[in-house]
């Protein structure tokens, strides 16, 4: 069960991500002017798919706190390593974001460092 709580934790933090990226993107980019940031920012922060996503960061929140009761965080803190490769994958995938000689090697050291650290 355990384990459950941990990867409840890395799904909901890969889904706000993932849903943040997607929802900022169709707005585009943040204006030049203070007004114009404001008016951006407030009109992202009503945006349902937004909220969703900032709940999601409060639910992996809550998984973690249960994990937290299964396991030392020594132990189950380098598994939320594995968020930063499912983003960086489904972000290749969802978003056509570019797969570059640095991504897998950076990848790859995060997978060996869990693997080293299990």
């Amino acid at each position: 069960m355990g384990y459950l709580f941990i990867f409840g934790t890395i799904f909901f933090t890969v889904f706000g991500q993932l849903v943040l990226k997607w929802q900022i993107d169709q707005y585009g980019s943040l204006p030049e002017l203070w007004f114009d940031k404001l008016v951006f920012i407030l009109q992202l922060l009503l945006n349902p798919w937004i909220l969703s996503g900032f709940l999601s960061a409060f639910v992996a929140s809550l998984f973690w706190m249960a994990a937290m009761t299964k396991f030392d965080i020594s132990y189950a803190y380098p598994f939320m390593s594995l968020s930063f490769v499912l983003v960086f994958l489904l972000s290749v995938i969802m978003f056509g974001e570019p797969i570059t000689m640095k991504n897998v090697i950076g990848i790859s050291c995060v997978v060996l460092g869990i693997i080293i650290m299990r």
